[in-house]
């Protein structure tokens, strides 16, 4: 083999020592003698081996982190335990690696110290009740630095707050006085409701005394038909004089209609 044919096969050996390959989700960040060149992949590419050019391979897939369980103190100074979910992705591969040395990293650190200085922003009834209004603010303060560095931020979410065992019994001492004053209101209103209802059935029974006595008569029926027993019952006098004034008055009636019939 002559010298013509080992330097060919040096040079292919070479130029295939320069080939990468980049998946659909990958990127290659190229640098030639240590200056950013360009941005190759997906695919098959090609860089000038021998350390003359290097190519550095990120992936531009969303990620999630889960964020450790954190404890802060919110505005009203108290003391919760929460986590959270970060999904971000990297939208420009070159800024991921020239302007921040380890960008998953520098993400997730933001994202706990942007978590503890928003608690802390917020009073308690406010972590608990708008939460989501917390995370949308969370995610635009995250965003604000991380697209410097070629990251977008797509969600964040607080997963879990865990308060102090004290301040849980206050709670339900408070949810349970809540409810005791909902039923007393609802009590008071069927009071009410009732009382105006015998102040109705008591005006009218005072303008209709008849309607007095049938009303007795009626409720001392009941007992004795609960109790299986007769009940021997005396009508006032005055009574039976108004329902014979009644009928005599309904008889007067009917004649004078059939009268005027004929």
């Amino acid at each position: 083999m002559g010298i013509p044919e080992i330097v060919a096969i040096v040079l292919v050996i070479v130029l295939l020592t320069g080939l990468r390959i980049a998946q659909e989700y990958e990127r290659g960040v190229v640098f030639r003698l240590g200056r950013y060149v360009a941005l190759r992949g997906p695919g098959l590419y090609w860089i000038i081996p021998l350390g003359i050019e290097r190519a550095v391979t990120i992936d531009i897939r969303t990620r999630t982190v889960s964020a450790e369980q954190q404890e802060t103190i919110t505005r009203d100074s108290v003391t919760v335990k929460l986590n959270a979910v970060l999904w971000y992705r990297i939208t420009d591969a070159a800024k991921s690696v020239i302007r921040v040395a380890d960008a998953p990293a520098a993400v997730y650190q933001l994202a706990l110290t942007s978590l503890r200085n928003s608690i802390g922003q917020h009073d308690l009834d406010e972590v608990l009740q708008e939460r989501d209004k917390i995370n949308s603010l969370l995610r635009a303060n995250i965003a604000e630095s991380t697209g410097a560095w070629g990251v977008e931020v797509e969600r964040f979410e607080m997963k879990d707050v865990e308060l102090p065992v004290a301040m849980q019994e206050v709670m339900a001492m408070q949810a349970q006085a809540i409810r005791e004053k909902r039923a007393r209101i609802i009590k008071a209103e069927a009071e009410r409701e009732a009382s105006t209802m015998l102040a109705e059935a008591a005006l009218l029974m005072a303008n209709n005394p008849v309607a007095v006595e049938l009303r007795r008569m009626q409720m001392v029926t009941e007992v004795g038909a609960e109790n299986n027993s007769t009940t021997v019952m005396m009508i006032p006098s005055d009574f039976v004089s108004m329902a014979k004034s009644l009928g005599e008055y309904l008889r007067e009636r009917t004649s004078d209609n059939a009268s005027a019939e004929s």
